[in-house]
């Protein structure tokens, strides 16, 4: 572990940018990260007829790797949701490479906010995981390697580093202590998915909780577009008068047109739309990748959703509180 006064930080990320795109993640944003590795609009080949052939061209990628900055754990661990399922064979080509160029530079929560659930789901706000993990303790930063990737880029950047003194691992842990004992305060602290998981589907999908739940869902999709674990996409073909482009963007469940076929769609209504994207994070998920569910707890749809219709109602309505 190496530590970096505060006051040079830009100077590393001067540094960084020279070799990197560099994303810096301020807090936790409202828009988040995934959209680095899975782009909310990308381009992904061309077609165009040269005299009686078709000419394929894949898009091209950056040709930088990318260093993400100030990630939180719950961030992080929506970075392993979409690898389950972009680099699960055969892998995503575009999602793939994104990922193998990335440094992931975890930031520790010091005041987690009164939205936020992520230890629902194992995640401990003050010990996050990644590449490089931080902790900003007084007027320094902490930096620890987590991984290998990891290790290598601070010795890159060994010269901005200095060694931590005899005092400051005390210091480091007083500060986890405060982290955490602040999350044990949130409205969401006590949120349980011990009823919830891959064994079921058949106890939860007829359940007429639905209906009363989803009456005020107005369908607008917003909880999907926050989230960093939805990878909901549609893919169209545009005649750009050069030739077609072939477009990848995000879609959402939530959305009647989502699962339109030739016969019509198989879910008309709003209610089975709501309860699609609530099984699939907490029953339908964790069954396709031994028990692991596609919510992190990051908050952003309990902070966003414009009629407070969110994945933690949901969890409390089927029994979730641990203090009930």
């Amino acid at each position: 572990m190496k530590k970096i006064a505060l006051s040079k930080i830009d100077e590393l990320k001067s540094a960084i940018e020279k070799d990197y795109e560099l994303y810096v993640f301020e807090d936790r944003p409202s828009r988040s990260p995934k959209d680095v590795f899975f782009p909310q609009n990308e381009n992904i080949a061309s077609f165009r007829r040269e005299e009686n052939k078709i000419v394929i061209e894949p898009a091209t990628l950056p040709e930088k790797n990318v260093v993400l900055f100030g990630i939180r754990a719950c961030d992080e661990q929506s970075f392993r949701v979409l690898d389950n399922v972009f680099l699960s064979e055969p892998a995503d080509t575009y999602y793939k490479a994104r990922r193998e160029g990335s440094i992931v530079i975890t930031a520790a929560c010091s005041k987690p906010t009164e939205t936020c659930f992520c230890k629902t789901f194992g995640i401990d706000c003050a010990e996050p995981a990644g590449d490089i993990a931080t902790w900003v303790v007084n007027n320094d930063m902490y930096f620890e390697s987590k991984t290998e990737k990891g290790e290598a880029f601070m010795k890159k950047y060994d010269s901005f580093f200095e060694d931590l003194e005899e005092d400051d691992q005390y210091r480091l842990e007083n500060v986890k202590f405060l982290a955490r004992q602040a999350y044990d305060k949130l409205p969401l602290a006590n949120l349980s998915v011990a009823n919830w998981g891959g064994d079921k589907t058949e106890e939860k999908f007829n359940d007429p909780k639905w209906k009363e739940l989803s009456d005020a869902c107005i369908g607008c999709g917003t909880c999907t577009f926050v989230c960093p674990t939805c990878q909901c996409y549609d893919i169209r073909d545009y005649d750009t008068g050069n030739g077609i482009e072939r477009s990848r963007c995000w879609d959402s469940c939530m959305y009647k047109d989502f699962t339109m076929c030739a016969h019509g769609t198989n879910r008309p209504t709003q209610m089975q739309r709501f309860r699609q994207r609530f099984m699939h994070k907490l029953v339908y998920y964790p069954a396709n990748y031994g028990g692991m569910f596609s919510c992190v707890g990051c908050g952003r749809c309990v902070a966003k959703c414009p009629i407070h219709m969110n994945i933690a109602k949901v969890i409390k309505a089927f029994g979730g509180d641990s203090n009930e």
